[in-house]
C-alpha cells in the first residue's frame, strides 16, 4: 500500500500510526501544530478512527472495509475483539511483533520477498492469518542477508506479546494463543469504527 508523507499523515491522524513518528524527532518537527483535527461531527470522528486503524496496519481502503464489514456480518459476541484478532494475526504483523522487522511495512517486504517460513514452508502472503499452533520462522537461507543484520541485538529490545512464544536462537516462534489488546494498547477507537461500517 502506498502510504504517502508519513509526518504529514501522523500530524493529522496521530503519532502512533507509524513507528518512525513515535519519537522525539517527530514531536520536534510537529512543534506546536495540532496532532489531531477537531472532529466536527460523529461521522468525522468515526472516519478519523477508521483512518487511524487502517494506516496503522497498512491496509488499503477496500481491504479494511471487507475485513470489518465481514466481521460485523458474522455478529460475533465481541466484534471489537474479533477485529483486533483479525488485524493482529496477519503474518506481517506477527513478524513485526516478534522483532523480525523494525516496522509493519518492513515486515510486509520481508514476507513478500520470501524470507519467512510458516510451518516449514515458504509463504509470501503478508495478509495470511496465523493460527494457534503455527510455527513462524526466518528461512535458514535468509538469516545472513543484510536485512537481518544485528537481528539478535535488535530482538533483545522487543517485548514479544503473550500470544507468541519466541525462540530467539532459532529465529522461530509459535502461535500459542489469540491476541487480546486492551483499549489503552491501541491508538484508535474500535467502537467508532464499528459504528462507521454499521450504517
Amino acid at each position: 500500500m502506498k502510504v504517502g508523507p508519513k509526518y504529514k499523515i501522523a500530524r493529522r491522524l496521530g503519532a502512533n500510526v507509524f513507528d518512525k513518528t513515535q519519537t522525539q524527532k517527530f514531536a520536534a518537527r510537529a512543534g506546536d501544530k495540532k496532532v489531531f483535527k477537531k472532529a466536527g461531527s460523529d461521522f468525522s470522528m468515526q472516519l478519523l478512527e477508521k483512518q487511524k486503524a487502517r494506516v496503522t496496519y497498512g491496509l488499503n481502503e477496500r481491504q479494511f472495509k471487507n475485513l470489518v464489514e465481514g466481521l460485523i456480518a458474522k455478529k460475533t459476541a465481541n466484534t471489537a475483539e474479533a477485529i483486533i484478532q483479525a488485524l493482529e494475526t496477519r503474518l506481517d504483523n506477527a513478524i513485526y511483533k516478534l522483532g523480525f522487522a523494525p516496522t509493519r511495512q518492513a515486515a510486509r517486504q520481508v514476507v513478500n520477498h520470501g524470507h519467512i517460513d510458516l510451518n516449514g514452508k515458504r509463504l509470501t502472503i503478508p495478509s495470511h492469518k496465523v493460527k494457534i499452533g503455527d510455527i513462524i520462522s526466518i528461512r535458514e537461507s535468509s538469516q545472513k542477508k543484510a536485512i537481518f543484520n544485528n537481528l539478535d541485538e535488535k530482538m533483545r529490545e522487543v517485548r514479544v506479546p503473550s500470544w507468541l512464544s519466541l525462540d530467539a536462537g532459532k529465529k522461530q516462534a509459535k502461535v500459542q494463543g489469540l491476541p487480546k489488546l486492551a483499549p489503552n494498547e491501541i491508538s484508535f477507537d474500535l467502537s467508532q469504527i464499528i459504528q462507521y461500517y454499521s450504517k
